[in-house]
């Protein structure tokens, strides 16, 4: 497991080198696809990268910017890579640095570990959940060896909530399902605090004591949150459907995700 854990460090810092390259330049040619959502050469671009390590590891890969295999082809996949090149790209678009490469490997529909990189921030999170911990690291260097990684990564940890109680919401995608739930907390008495973040550096809020509970209420992906859930995993919070309460589970026939929420359960 660690060596597929340095696999996906390695990748996401190398996206994360390209898609920084592109981020500076004046023009950022940004495309729409069919639902509307941004595409940028910086999402392909750092896809392919991704690919060239990922792909040696001889583990199919799930990713936004890959072409999609039918059910039929991927059902009897014990394993697999669940890959985002660039999450958030309207934060990307906006140039407020919430953007990520979001990086998963899936065990049986479970994720196992998981890395989230936001190159602008040069903030790395890491976790491998069978050993319920969880890591951050400032990367001063794109240029850093995994070793040296590994060796100045902080462990993380969440924190309860009492009475107050801060809910992590998107930055783009707020909508009246969510300020819903939150006046539903307030209704418990409950002192309630927003905090917004783009992209999967929700998940890492919570995993590093910074919000306590992330209600998601709008259209997400499975590489939207794979990572994060291993993250959040690895310390403690469950991920579970808002509907029927169940865990998330992942390489789905339908690989849009149903509206969720993170809390913690440890």
């Amino acid at each position: 497991m660690k060596d597929y854990l340095k696999t996906a460090i390695e990748a996401s810092i190398a996206a994360g080198r390209e898609i920084m390259k592109i981020y500076e330049e004046k023009d950022l040619q940004v495309e729409l696809k069919e639902d509307d959502s941004p595409l940028t050469i910086a999402d392909r671009k750092a896809n392919d990268i991704i690919n060239e390590f990922l792909i040696p590891t001889g583990v199919p890969v799930i990713s936004e910017e890959n072409t999609q295999l039918s059910f039929e082809e991927r059902k009897n996949w014990k394993r697999c890579w669940i890959v985002d090149p660039l999450d958030g790209t309207k934060e990307f678009v906006k140039r407020n640095g919430e953007f990520t490469v979001n990086i998963a490997l899936v065990l049986e529909g479970n994720p196992v570990l998981g890395v989230i990189y936001a190159p602008a921030l040069k903030s790395l999170y890491f976790a491998d959940v069978s050993e319920s911990k969880a890591f951050q690291v400032v990367v001063e260097s794109e240029d850093v060896h995994v070793d040296e990684i590994f060796q100045n990564a902080r462990q993380i940890f969440p924190e309860q909530a009492g009475s107050q109680i801060k809910v992590v919401g998107s930055r783009s995608h707020m909508n009246q399902a969510t300020l819903d739930f939150i006046e539903k907390l307030k209704t418990g008495g409950k002192e309630v605090d927003v905090i917004s973040r783009g992209s999967s550096l929700k998940f890492c809020l919570l995993a590093e004591g910074a919000a306590h509970v992330y209600p998601r209420f709008g259209p997400t992906m499975e590489w939207d949150t794979a990572a994060g859930q291993a993250i959040c995993e690895a310390v403690g919070f469950a991920c579970k459907w808002a509907d029927s309460g169940e865990r998330i589970t992942y390489n789905r026939e339908n690989l849009k995700n149903d509206h969720f929420s993170v809390v913690y359960e440890r």
